[in-house]
């Protein structure tokens, strides 16, 4: 492919940008410490991650047909990242100038605007990576975008560590204020990006009839859908591992130690995922969800049998390991998504997958949520138990990448 070094670079600094404003204006993380910080009720607070993950998923399979009538798919994805940063702009502005449920509305409503541009940027950004990027090599460009982003935020949450947990409300928006910063930054090296015209006219998409027609005819995509479902284990697992360590001594609960465990993972497992995922993206899935699903079971044992002073380490290992496989999981399924098909059809896939995956989250994270009601052993063991489902289902899925492929 024409140019695929310097694209290369520029696939690799556009999205750890991207990636570090992720990491920043963060439902799980800095947006909580706002809301608590503004005296924002909690009820708002349990809205952050529906919003910000369902919201960036479910509309994708509307999106998807809009995003294949249109012959430059960087252009899209450059709509996508600047539609972020405005979104994530207003949530700085607002956390500055508002408190209490006023904040709380706002936030929520600005945060449902990002994610849609996010999922603009989800469903084109495998496009253009597809179209600039040759087989073997996508697995690496996708895990070295993911450390570049563990670096940064790795170094953001070792600076939080010496600041007091509670951060003025002005400190929290500065931040966001930065977050929103790099999707800008990604967009101006992102457009610098030489993506090929493509062999054939854009298409103008059928919706969701064409969509639905395709999951269905589509054997592979099918498995590839109940397989990424069983790989939510490692993403719904750290909040409970968290309650779990609090009430065994440990403590996760504070900003940096939250920041810095999932920018330790990032910088450590996304070169070494991509890698992996460029040989065998299944494998690696597979991998991924068998390390989280055994972690999840020592870490409900030794709460069972060992002491605080055990705990007190054990449970900040766990939750780190756990991320460590949640990069690994989220690299090894991008790759394995844009090996899986060319062209258009790789848009309606991508669309399909994620549309189909908002729904699934939900009722995944509402079960998970009923059963941890017995207490977060319980909702860990659960997981643990659709983990290692998810490593047979990824053993068998069909081998898209590698030289074999």
């Amino acid at each position: 492919m024409r140019n695929e070094e310097a694209n290369a670079r520029r696939f690799i600094w556009s999205n750890g940008l991207q990636n570090i404003g992720d990491q920043v204006v963060a439902p799980k993380t800095v947006l909580p410490w706002l809301f608590n910080a503004a005296g924002v009720p909690a009820a708002f607070t349990s809205f952050l991650v529906p919003i910000r993950e369902s919201g960036s998923m479910l509309p994708q399979a509307f999106l998807s047909p809009w995003v294949t009538s249109q012959s430059s798919r960087k252009r899209v994805w450059l709509i996508g990242s600047w539609g972020q940063a405005l979104a994530s702009a207003g949530i700085a502005a607002s956390a500055l100038l508002l408190d209490g449920p006023a904040l709380g509305i706002v936030v929520l409503l600005l945060l449902a605007i990002h994610a849609v541009f996010r999922s603009l940027c989800s469903i084109a950004g495998k496009d253009v990576q597809g179209r600039t990027i040759s087989k073997g090599h996508r697995g690496d460009i996708t895990g070295r975008a993911t450390a570049l982003a563990g670096g940064f935020t790795l170094a953001i949450g070792l600076a939080l560590t010496f600041i007091p947990n509670e951060l003025p409300q002005w400190a929290l928006a500065a931040l966001l204020a930065g977050g929103a910063a790099t999707w800008a930054l990604a967009s101006l090296v992102f457009t610098r990006i030489d993506e090929p015209t493509p062999d054939t006219d854009a298409t103008d998409g059928q919706g969701l009839a064409e969509m639905w027609a395709l999951v269905k005819s589509d054997r592979d995509l099918q498995r590839f859908l109940v397989v990424r479902s069983l790989m939510l284990v490692t993403a719904l697992s750290t909040p409970f591992i968290v309650v779990l360590g609090s009430r065994e001594g440990a403590d996760l609960t504070g900003l940096g130690a939250f920041v810095i465990a999932s920018g330790g993972a990032s910088l450590l497992g996304g070169r070494i995922s991509g890698r992996l995922s460029d040989r065998s993206s299944k494998s690696t899935m597979a991998w991924a969800a068998g390390i989280a699903s055994t972690v999840l079971v020592l870490l409900v044992v030794s709460a069972r049998l060992a002491d605080d002073t055990v705990n007190a380490w054990v449970m900040p290992l766990g939750f780190f390991l756990v991320n460590l496989a949640h990069t690994a999981v989220r690299v090894s399924r991008k790759t394995y998504l844009v090996d899986m098909a060319d062209g258009d059809k790789r848009t309606m896939i991508t669309g399909a997958a994620n549309t189909v995956m908002g729904v699934v989250l939900l009722v995944v994270g509402a079960v998970s949520s009923a059963i941890a009601l017995a207490g977060p052993q319980a909702a860990l063991i659960f997981l643990a138990v659709v983990g290692f489902c998810g490593v047979f289902g990824a053993s068998n899925l069909k081998e898209v990448s590698g030289k074999d492929a």
